[in-house]
């Protein structure tokens, strides 16, 4: 059984073949039973959260058995390491023979989490977002802001980038650190102003509060929300959520934990029916994304098991 660590991950993946193998993915399927979702209440700190996430091959539809997978990760999230310089989000992935249950590797899953969280988004970009996209905004300086903005860059023409962060030194060490990139990279301490810029908005946050408000949209902006995972989580105002075409990674766990969609849903602003599409609809042309130039699009992920199989097969073919 092989064991394959972050430094593995990193040198087994790029951005476009990821996001390829999410687009094969997405349209394929896989079996991928709600994750289960587990609260950790702990007397010196806020809630934290454990999440146990399966997924594998459809045998019945697969015409090479030889070539299934089965998976399982487990991740927690801890809101409060980043003050202790520890990671938020941390998990362990397993990847076994579909054919006959042998383990066939261990893989870091904080890393394979990353590449395959911003891949998605990238995935959704590539469908939803202006072709000519050059201007982004990342809201958030934690781990997963340096692996969305070279998503995005991977699939639109990415020339300026600004980052923003409630500690602005934070975000201003990360701008530095990705200053060798293809595109100019900044942070900056005015959100509204970076917002109302941007052709591109990524956000990836714990935040309980609207970051995004709606009127800063411009005619054409896409909105990529990758936080708040719980319900009573949100990253966008309602006036973003009702004046965009909305998008999701899956229905079912748009529908039940995105706080983005959650909150105005139970208000009465937005109906199940204003989801446009998902990913798999998307990827089988059953909806073809973006209609005009000057529409608002909106993405919000809150992740799927099928990301992670997709992603663990594509790093263990390239590592075995």
């Amino acid at each position: 059984m092989l064991t394959i660590s972050a430094e593995q991950i990193q040198n087994a993946l790029t951005f476009p073949s990821l996001v390829e193998e999410l687009r094969r993915a997405f349209k394929y399927g896989a079996i991928t039973p709600l994750r289960a979702h587990h609260s950790l209440e702990r007397p010196d700190g806020p809630e934290a959260t454990l999440l146990i996430m399966p997924a594998w091959d459809d045998f019945t539809r697969t015409g090479d058995p030889e070539n299934t997978f089965i998976g399982i990760k487990t991740v927690t999230i801890f809101p409060d390491n980043s003050r202790k310089d520890l990671p938020t989000v941390m998990g362990l992935y397993i990847l076994l023979a579909g054919n006959s249950g042998i383990p066939l590797a261990v893989l870091d899953g904080q890393s394979l989490t990353l590449w395959r969280t911003a891949c998605a988004s990238a995935l959704a970009t590539s469908y939803l977002a202006r072709e000519d996209s050059s201007h982004m905004l990342m809201v958030g300086a934690g781990a997963l802001a340096p692996y969305l903005i070279r998503a995005h860059a991977a699939v639109r023409p990415v020339r300026r980038v600004k980052i923003w962060n409630r500690n602005f030194e934070k975000a201003e060490r990360l701008s530095q650190s990705m200053s060798g990139e293809n595109f100019h990279v900044e942070a900056t301490n005015n959100l509204e102003q970076a917002a109302r810029k941007a052709d591109i908005i990524s956000c990836a946050t714990i935040s309980n509060r609207p970051l995004i408000m709606g009127k800063w949209l411009k005619p054409g902006a896409h909105l990529d929300l990758v936080g708040a995972f719980r319900p009573d989580l949100r990253e966008s105002d309602d006036e973003a959520i009702t004046t965009a075409r909305i998008y999701v990674d899956t229905r079912s766990g748009a529908l039940k934990e995105a706080g983005d969609l959650v909150q105005p849903l139970e208000k009465g602003l937005i109906s199940k029916h204003d989801i446009v599409a998902d990913l798999r609809e998307l990827t089988c042309g059953e909806d073809s994304g973006r209609q005009t130039h000057d529409e608002k699009t909106l993405f919000k992920s809150v992740g799927t098991a099928l990301e992670d199989l997709a992603a663990a097969r594509l790093v263990y073919k390239t590592s075995a």
